[in-house]
C-alpha cells in the first residue's frame, strides 16, 4: 500500500485510498464496528454482494461521460480484479462484481490513473450526477447542461456537507423540457431555460425538488420556474444542508428528501434553505462553460463503399437508433444494450470503433445503453457493420423491446425474485409475438428485483418489481411479480407515477403482458398514448383484466420456481453483514468520531478551507451531543432533534454564552464562513468536547 504514496499525483485521492486500506485492516481486526465500516466503504463505492465474501464495485461516471482511455482502464481493472463483465446502471455508473474486499484499494488506485473514481458512488452521499445522454447535441436543448452537471459533480465530491447524511441525495440534469433525464424523480432536478431579462438573454433552470422512487414514489415539486445559472449550485448546497440537519436518520425508509418535503411542506423547506444562505462560502457560482465543451471530433476521411448484408435490419436501426445532432452533418448513434451488460472484450472493440468513427466522448445512458456522438453520415453504413459484428446494432433503443432491469437476485442482497429472468422472458415474447414493438415505444418496460426501484419500475408504462406469494393451502412460497401500470409520460409530456395493480406468480408474466397489450391494441383510440388510455380506463379496469392471473388455486409445480434458476426451491434471501465484529461502546465511539471531525476541522483551517472547517466543527458538535443522549431514551432521529434534546438536558449544566446549545451550534447558518468565525467556532468545540468527556466520566462513576 505504500506505493500509492508516489504513484498518484493527487494527494487527496491518494489519502482516500490509503484511508480505505487502513479501515479495511481495522475492520478485519475488529476495531471498527460493522455499521461504521459499512458507511465508510459504501461512500467509496464498495457494496456488499448477495454472494458471501465478495463485493460489488460501483464506478462513478459523472453524467455518463467516458473517454476510450477511461473505458479501457475499467476493462483492465475488471479483468484483473473481477470477472471481465461490466454492467451499466440507470444512474450512468458501471458496476463490476465478485471483487475481494482486500483488493478494492488497489482497484481504486488503478482507476484513478485515468481519473475514474469510486468516491461517493454509494452510501449516504450525493450520488452520481446524471444527465440526458443527448446533452450537447440535442436539437431541442436551449443550451448544453454538461458543464453544469460537471461543475455540480466537482463541487459536491468530498464536500463535508454531504458525507454523512441520513440517506442518499440524487441530482439530475435534463437537456430540454422533454425531461429525458427524469428530473421529476430526483431530490434536485434541473431543466435548462433561457429567459430575456431587461433585454438580456439569461441562462437558468427550472428546478424541481423532493422527488424520489422506491416503495413510496413521490413526484418532485417545482421550486423555481427560473433560477439563474449562477444560483443553482448554491441553492442545491443550501438544500443539502437543510436535509442533513432536518432529515430523518433513524427510520431508513423515511430518510429521503421526499419525506421531509411531505412532512414540513415545500414553502418551509425553501425558507430553511434561504436561512442557510448566509453560511455559504459561495453565494454565486459561475460555471466555466468551456471546461467540458471541447470535443475531439473524428478525423474526416474519404468515404469507403461498404456492403450491408442485412438491409432490412440496417433500415430499422437507422430509424430507431440514429438521429441527426444539432451540429449540422453529424449524427448520434444509440446502442441498445440488453440489461446494460457487456464484457471487456466487447468494450475494448467498442473503444477502437469509437476511435475510428466517433468523437472520444462516449455517453452511458440512463436507459442502460451507450451513445456514440459526431458520426458522419457517410460512415453510418460502415459503423453499422462493425457494431453489428459485436452485437451492438440491434434496432430499438428506448423502445418496448429495450427493457430496463437491475441485476436483482443475480447479485443483489435485496433481490426477492429474478428481475433479469423476467426481462429475458418478456424480451423473447416481444420478438416472437409482437415484432412491431421492437421499434415502437408504446410500452416502456422497467423491472426491479425488489420494491426499491433501481430498475425504475415506478415510472414505466409496464413496470414490475420482484416479490413473493405464499400458497395458503400448502404454505409454500413462490416467486411473484408485482405489476405496475400507467407510469411515464402522457400525450402532453406530463410525467406520471405508475399504480400498483396486482401481484401474480412470476411464471404468469407473459400472460399478463399479452392481456395488457392486446387490450390496448383492441380498445385504445388511434394514436392515444398508453398512459392516457390507462388513466381513462382506471386501475380497477386493469385489475379486473388481470385478476384471474392472481388465482393461486390453479398453481402448477413450475410456478414455485423462479425464471432460469438453478435451485429447486424458491426461498427469500436474508441479507447478513460481512462480520459481527466486537462489542462496541457506542457512546465512546461517537466521542471519538467527534474528535476525528475536530481534527479534520483543524486541517481545513490550516489549508484556508474555512467553510469546510465550520461544517466539520458543526458535525463534531452533533456527534458529541448525541453521545451523551444515548442513555436518555429520547428520540434522536435528526440533527435538529439531537441539538434540541441536548439543550433540554444540558443547557443548565453547561450554560452557553448564547443562552442555549441550539443558538450556540446554529451559529453555523447565522455567520459567513470567515477565517475569524471558523477559528472561534473551532476553539469552542474543543472546550465543548472537554465538557462532554468530563460528563461522560461522571456518568460512568455514578453507574
Amino acid at each position: 500500500m505504500q506505493s500509492f504514496r508516489t504513484e498518484l499525483e493527487n494527494p487527496v485521492v491518494e489519502q482516500d485510498i490509503l484511508d480505505l486500506e487502513k479501515k479495511i485492516r481495522l475492520f478485519h481486526n475488529g476495531e471498527i464496528d460493522d455499521d461504521k465500516f459499512r458507511s465508510l466503504r459504501l461512500a467509496r463505492g464498495v457494496y456488499g454482494q448477495r454472494q458471501p465474501g465478495v463485493q460489488m464495485i460501483r464506478i462513478k461516471i459523472p453524467y455518463g461521460k467516458l473517454t476510450t482511455r477511461q473505458l479501457n482502464r475499467i476493462c483492465d481493472v475488471s479483468d484483473e480484479y473481477s470477472n471481465g463483465k461490466l454492467h451499466i446502471t440507470t444512474r450512468q455508473d458501471i458496476q463490476i462484481h465478485y471483487v475481494s474486499l482486500d483488493d478494492s484499494p488497489r482497484l481504486w488506485h488503478e482507476l484513478e490513473k485515468d481519473e475514474v473514481t469510486l468516491r461517493e458512488a454509494c452510501g449516504n452521499t450525493v450520488r452520481n450526477i446524471t444527465a440526458s445522454e443527448l446533452a450537447g447535441i440535442d436539437p431541442a436543448e436551449p443550451f448544453d447542461v454538461t458543464p453544469y452537471a460537471h461543475a455540480t459533480f466537482e463541487y459536491f465530491l468530498r464536500n463535508p456537507i454531504c458525507q454523512e447524511m441520513g440517506r442518499k441525495f440524487k441530482i439530475a440534469f435534463s437537456s430540454s423540457v422533454e425531461d429525458t433525464a427524469f428530473a421529476f424523480i430526483h431530490d434536485v432536478g434541473a431543466i435548462p431555460v433561457v429567459k430575456t431579462i431587461d433585454g438580456e438573454e439569461r441562462r437558468g433552470f427550472k428546478v424541481l425538488i423532493g422527488g424520489g422512487l422506491g416503495a413510496q414514489p413521490y413526484m418532485a415539486e417545482t421550486a423555481f420556474e427560473f433560477l439563474e445559472e449562477e444560483k443553482l449550485i448554491p441553492f442545491t448546497e443550501s438544500l443539502i444542508r437543510v436535509f442533513d440537519r432536518h432529515g430523518e436518520r433513524n427510520r431508513r425508509m423515511k430518510a429521503r428528501m421526499k419525506f421531509l418535503i411531505q412532512d414540513i411542506g415545500k414553502e418551509e423547506l425553501l425558507r430553511l434553505a434561504q436561512e442557510e444562505f448566509n453560511s455559504l462560502e459561495n453565494k454565486e457560482i459561475w460555471v466555466d462553460r468551456s471546461k467540458v465543451d471541447q470535443t475531439e471530433l473524428p478525423k474526416k476521411g474519404a468515404a469507403v463503399e461498404v456492403e450491408i448484408k442485412d438491409q432490412a435490419k440496417f433500415d430499422k436501426w437507422s430509424e430507431a437508433n440514429v438521429f441527426e445532432q444539432k451540429q449540422e452533418g453529424y449524427y448520434g448513434v444509440l446502442v441498445r444494450l440488453p440489461l446494460g451488460n457487456f464484457d471487456t472484450t466487447t468494450a475494448r472493440t467498442l473503444s477502437q470503433i469509437v476511435t475510428d468513427y466517433a468523437a472520444d466522448d462516449i455517453r452511458l445512458t440512463i436507459r442502460q445503453g451507450i451513445l456514440l456522438k459526431y458520426v458522419q453520415k457517410e460512415n453510418l453504413k460502415a459503423l453499422f457493420n462493425v457494431l453489428d459484428a459485436i452485437g451492438f446494432a440491434e434496432p430499438g433503443y428506448d423502445t418496448t423491446a429495450d427493457i430496463t432491469a437491475c441485476p436483482g437476485t443475480d447479485t443483489c442482497v435485496l433481490g426477492i425474485s429474478s428481475s433479469t429472468g423476467l426481462a429475458r422472458v418478456l424480451g423473447d415474447l416481444i420478438k416472437v409475438e409482437y415484432p412491431d414493438l421492437l421499434t415502437d415505444d408504446t410500452f416502456k418496460i422497467k423491472i426491479s428485483g425488489c420494491p426499491n426501484a433501481c430498475g425504475q419500475h415506478t415510472i414505466a408504462q409496464f413496470g414490475i418489481h420482484g416479490s413473493s406469494l405464499r400458497n395458503k393451502e400448502n404454505k409454500m412460497l413462490l416467486p411473484a411479480a408485482q405489476i405496475l401500470l400507467g407510469g411515464g409520460f402522457d400525450g402532453e409530456g406530463n410525467p406520471h407515477i405508475a399504480d400498483k395493480v396486482i401481484k401474480i406468480p412470476s411464471k404468469r408474466i407473459q400472460d399478463a403482458f399479452r392481456a395488457v397489450v392486446d387490450d390496448y391494441d383492441q380498445n385504445a383510440p388511434e394514436g392515444q398514448y398508453f398512459v392516457d388510455y390507462y388513466k381513462a380506463q382506471g386501475k380497477e379496469y386493469f385489475y379486473d383484466l388481470l385478476k384471474h392471473l392472481g388465482d393461486l388455486s390453479t398453481l402448477i409445480p413450475e410456478d414455485y420456481l423462479d425464471w432460469y434458476t438453478e435451485v429447486d426451491k424458491f426461498e427469500l434471501h436474508k441479507a447478513v453483514g460481512e462480520c459481527a465484529g466486537v462489542i462496541i461502546d457506542l457512546v465512546q465511539t461517537l466521542i471519538l468520531e467527534a474528535e476525528e471531525k475536530v481534527g479534520w476541522a483543524n486541517e481545513a483551517i490550516s489549508k484556508g478551507l474555512f467553510a469546510d472547517a465550520v461544517y466539520h466543527t458543526y458535525q463534531a458538535y452533533v456527534s458529541a451531543a448525541k453521545a451523551l443522549l444515548l442513555d436518555k431514551k429520547v428520540k434522536l432521529n435528526s440533527h435538529m432533534t439531537v441539538i434540541n434534546r441536548f439543550a433540554e438536558h444540558y443547557d443548565e449544566k453547561l450554560q452557553f454564552a448564547e443562552g442555549s446549545f441550539v443558538d450556540h451550534v446554529l451559529r453555523i447558518n447565522k455567520n459567513e464562513p470567515t477565517a475569524e468565525f471558523a477559528q472561534t467556532y473551532f476553539d469552542e468545540i474543543k472546550v465543548f468536547l472537554e465538557n462532554v468527556s468530563r460528563i461522560r466520566k461522571e456518568d460512568l462513576q455514578e453507574a
